[in-house]
């Protein structure tokens, strides 16, 4: 064989015996790790605070704010600990990340909007008694 046809494989690329890896991520740091695990104590610390000191004077006000201090925590996570940026895994992992936040959205809305719409819609016998009427109880019989 000559020196052409040893450097050539049955698909036609040559090989010089080097292998050229591409960088596939992130490389993960002990920095990069304590960041992380910093910013996310942080993150649980701040929801506990709120509840247990009473900030807010509204429950509602509270339950948001944890809210978005949760969605800020799962960036943390992905961005530390998982590695996933823009360009990991060819930008396929963004992609299915997206995919998969339209589909909670359009479940979890999808879902309280049909609890609301079941419960403004129910029947009036089948709605609970107001205290405005009373309930009257059966009589006991012997």
């Amino acid at each position: 064989m000559s020196a052409q046809d040893q450097t050539m494989n049955g698909h036609g690329d040559t090989h010089d015996g080097h292998h050229h890896e591409e960088e596939i991520g992130p490389h993960a740091t002990l920095g990069g790790y304590l960041t992380g695990f910093v910013l996310s104590v942080f993150l649980t610390a701040i929801p506990f605070w709120l509840v247990m000191g009473n900030v807010f004077d509204r429950s509602s006000t509270t339950a948001v704010a944890i809210l978005l201090i949760g969605a800020v925590q799962i960036v943390v996570h992905m961005i530390y600990f998982l590695h996933m940026n823009a360009k990991s895994e060819g930008g396929w992992n963004m992609l299915s990340l997206m995919f998969t936040l339209v589909l909670v959205v359009i479940t979890l809305s999808g879902s309280l909007w049909v609890m609301y719409h079941l419960n403004a819609n129910m029947m009036p016998h089948m709605r609970p008694p107001t205290q405005s009427s009373p309930v009257s109880l059966p009589a006991r019989t012997q």
